[in-house]
């Protein structure tokens, strides 16, 4: 039996939601003995402890009644933190002005890794302000990974 993860996604959405946080992502990390499920969770005056037990608690009680997981699994619950991924187009826009860190599946002009200032996103292009460079744009799909970069 395959772990249905957009159903484990639709739980989580709903049980961030109902406490008034936002789910960031969700990930299963491992192979069939024990897998890790991580799921990231957010608010705008940041996520507490308690937060996260609040959530856990829920999905786990959900997960179990519904059965989903065929044997044993661990479940964690966080903050994204400083350094987050950028999963959701909304992402782009939301953290505009940040330093972000970006990775191509293909390359362009023979880079595959930016790092500049995100400038938003316009018809699924992602824009990256590279100071003196000047803006680029990233088609959303051609982004394999993103994520913010702690600045000092």
């Amino acid at each position: 039996m395959a772990v249905d993860l957009e159903k484990i996604r639709a739980i989580a959405e709903r049980v961030a939601t109902s406490e008034g946080l936002a789910l960031v992502d969700v990930e299963l990390k491992g192979g069939r003995v024990n897998p890790l499920l991580r799921i990231y969770i957010d608010k705008p005056e940041g996520v507490s402890h308690a937060d996260c037990q609040l959530v856990s608690e829920q999905v786990s009680a959900i997960l179990d009644v519904e059965d989903l997981f065929p044997a044993s699994y661990v479940l964690e619950v966080s903050s994204p933190g400083l350094d987050r991924k950028l999963v959701k187009p909304s992402d782009f826009v939301h953290f505009a002005g940040r330093r972000a860190r970006v990775v191509l599946r293909e390359p362009v002009g023979e880079q595959k890794v930016f790092e500049g200032r995100l400038a938003g996103m316009e018809a699924g292009r992602v824009r990256l302000d590279l100071g003196e460079r000047g803006v680029t744009e990233f088609e959303l799909s051609n982004i394999s990974k993103a994520r913010l970069v702690v600045e000092p």
